[in-house]
């Protein structure tokens, strides 16, 4: 008889079991996926990754046969890879609100502070001056100089003043955490891709990095705001100046209705220095196709000048100029599938289910490089901009070198103007020789691996001086 009961009560609890999973499974049908490549277990869809020294050419690759809108598996994360024009505009213009989520790996929330990250014209005419003062002394020598490096270090001494309105003494200790930083963030790691593992956590290296870099610029930033804060009790008009001097001065009026503390100052200065800094790293190094066109430009737009100002390039014609970054942009777009996003609940796109939480990759690189909508894609032509309405603002899916909607790259206008001020004064002031020995053909324009459009090997070119610049 007691036997009887305890069969009886199994048998309930079974048919409550059966049940409740009918009811969870009728709950949650299946789902509506965009198509993607085979998976391993554990791994996911990683293998087909390693088939290009590029992350985003692979996912090109990829895209080319499963289609514009793919669902990879990166260790345990679903990721949504967006490759052509119609599917970046239903991600980020139709679904924009649903997709404006950025998606925080395990090294990148460390970096940026677990994502709580809230006109300096005569700054970029000064370093524009003492980088070409430095060239010409390269040109009186005969030396031959990495280009690209300049470059780089010219963009950094830009910013880093434009944010903090001064020339500083950390600025290469700051630089040199700030570049480890970067190439923490341009790989994948077992901690991001498997972010619900406390092993994978805590045996990843990655993170432990990232967090040395940003306590290193963390100290470097709170003694650059000590200090400003002193020089504005002392009555110092220049502590005002750049970026921190404008947060601090907000946050002394106490005008916000949320405080403006010192640690929000440093994430915001942090989030700032990665995101305009990056912007143009790579993005605009001259090229010999079009060399003679540009220079003839610039040189008649500013004949006579011993020097360019920024007021001179607002009232000058330089449509091909503009051409010639657009065109570099669009081959180089310095963060080729953008920073990811992350879909905050689950929706359609183009007929598939896109879960919540899937981190999405919007492709760039590979759209901008679409045959469909090019000719000769992978050749360096400005003048398939003329004649286009094609803009940087986001409006034209076709061309997305800095994002679009509420994830669009807030430094875009900032950058820009870096680079249309330092790339007058290149021509204007220089004519360019390739070392002895190297043919234009023997030039190397890939791209490190990684997910930052960084060159795999600087540009070094030998300057010619054309116009002596005047000493700053």
């Amino acid at each position: 008889m007691e036997d009887k009961a305890l069969l009886a009560v199994a048998v309930a609890v079974l048919v409550v079991v059966l049940a409740k999973l009918k009811s969870l499974l009728a709950a949650k049908p299946k789902l509506n996926l965009p198509p993607g490549p085979w998976t391993l277990p554990l791994i996911g869809s990683l293998h087909h990754l390693v088939t290009s020294p590029s992350i985003y050419r692979a996912m090109r690759d990829l895209a080319r046969r499963h289609g514009p809108l793919m669902m990879l598996r990166l260790g345990e994360v679903p990721t949504l890879v967006v490759s052509s024009p119609e599917a970046a505009r239903a991600v980020m213009k139709m679904h924009d609100i649903t997709f404006a989520d950025r998606c925080l790996n395990a090294t990148i929330a460390v970096l940026t502070y677990d994502g709580t990250d809230l006109s300096f014209q005569r700054i970029r005419e000064e370093e524009a001056a003492r980088f070409m003062q430095t060239l010409a002394a390269a040109a009186g020598a005969g030396a031959t100089v990495d280009l690209t490096k300049m470059i780089s270090r010219l963009i950094n001494d830009t910013f880093v003043r434009e944010s903090i309105g001064s020339r500083c003494k950390y600025q290469d200790e700051y630089l040199d955490a700030f570049d480890t930083a970067v190439r923490q963030t341009s790989v994948l790691t077992v901690a991001d891709l498997f972010p619900s593992s406390r092993l994978m956590q805590v045996l990843g290296t990655a993170p432990r990095k990232a967090l040395a870099c940003r306590n290193k610029i963390t100290r470097i930033l709170e003694q650059i705001i000590r200090e400003k804060m002193e020089a504005m009790d002392r009555g110092d008009k220049t502590a005002h100046e750049g970026l921190i001097g404008v947060l601090l001065r907000i946050q002394k009026e106490a005008t916000l209705s949320t405080p403006l503390t010192n640690d929000a100052i440093v994430a915001l200065m942090f989030r700032y220095l990665v995101d305009d800094s990056e912007l143009v790293r790579d993005g605009a190094d001259p090229v010999p196709a079009a060399m003679a066109r540009a220079q003839a430009e610039v040189r008649e737009a500013f004949k006579g000048k011993s020097t360019i100002a920024e007021d001179d390039l607002a009232g000058a014609e330089l449509g091909y100029l503009k051409l010639v970054i657009k065109e570099a942009l669009r081959l180089h777009c310095p963060l080729p599938p953008l920073l990811p996003r992350q879909c905050r609940e689950t929706c359609q796109v183009m007929g598939y289910d896109i879960p919540k939480g899937t981190s999405v990759f919007v492709n760039v690189w590979a759209i901008c490089r679409d045959p469909k909508y090019r000719d000769d894609a992978e050749e360096f032509r400005p003048e398939r901009f003329e004649n286009t309405n094609l803009d940087y603002k986001g409006t034209s899916c076709e061309f997305l070198p800095f994002g679009s909607g509420r994830r669009m790259c807030p430094g875009a206008n900032l950058g820009l103007a870096n680079i249309e001020l330092a790339l007058a004064s290149l021509l204007y002031h220089s004519d360019w020789k390739l070392p002895n020995g190297v043919e234009p053909k023997d030039v190397e324009v890939w791209e490190a691996s990684g997910l930052i459009g960084k060159k795999n090997i600087g540009l070094s070119l030998q300057p010619v001086t054309h116009i002596a610049p005047v000493n700053v």
